[in-house]
């Protein structure tokens, strides 16, 4: 039985916010344990500067966390459909609680390691805020299962700490055979790569 006393009943309940995303009035739920519980953190935000989405778009957020990237996405492509994954059930929860919050019927969320639980769909765009701590490993199964993934011409969109930016440059031009940087700022870079025709 979890300890109950004020202090850990406080830290129980779920941390609220509100904020603007791509031009969209957002609520988001969350709890301590997810990355950036409190508010959207910087390279999430820095990564929607960049991104371009057609409104019939089918999109997938990998790592979605309580789901930022994935619930504006769906927001930016109302005619597409957003599938959020992340291996945290937790998070999972929140990014399909959220979706329901925010009215984003063509979003939801799935417990999955990576891709690995999806089967045949295709994408016309991927993103992912790249945790710094993944592993080449885990990057190398990323880039590889979202050009599977991917519709020709679709892209891969990263944010990542500055420390992984040769990384992704040379991991991109290695799988997709191009790599394009959107934005490097203070802390985080963005890029992407084309799946090719």
């Amino acid at each position: 039985m979890p300890a109950k006393t004020p202090l850990t009943d406080k830290l129980r309940e779920p941390l609220k916010f509100t904020t603007e995303l791509k031009g969209f009035p957002l609520q988001f739920e969350s709890t301590w344990g997810i990355f950036s519980p409190r508010e959207v953190d910087e390279g999430s935000r820095l990564l929607l500067d960049h991104i371009e989405v057609d409104k019939t778009a089918n999109c997938f957020d990998l790592g979605c966390g309580y789901g930022v990237l994935g619930i504006t996405l769906a927001k930016m492509a109302p005619e597409g459909t957003t599938i959020m994954a992340d291996k945290d059930f937790v998070a999972v929860d929140y990014a399909n609680k959220n979706a329901k919050t925010n009215r984003a019927t063509n979003a939801k969320a799935i417990l999955s390691n990576g891709l690995e639980q999806l089967t045949d769909e295709k994408f016309d765009v991927i993103v992912s805020n790249i945790p710094a701590k993944v592993g080449n490993e885990m990057l190398t199964l990323f880039l590889h299962d979202a050009l599977e993934h991917l519709n020709p011409g679709g892209r891969f969109y990263v944010v990542t700490i500055n420390g992984l930016r040769q990384f992704m440059k040379r991991n991109f031009n290695e799988v997709f055979g191009n790599y394009k940087k959107h934005k490097q700022g203070k802390n985080y870079t963005v890029a992407s790569a084309i799946k090719l025709p």
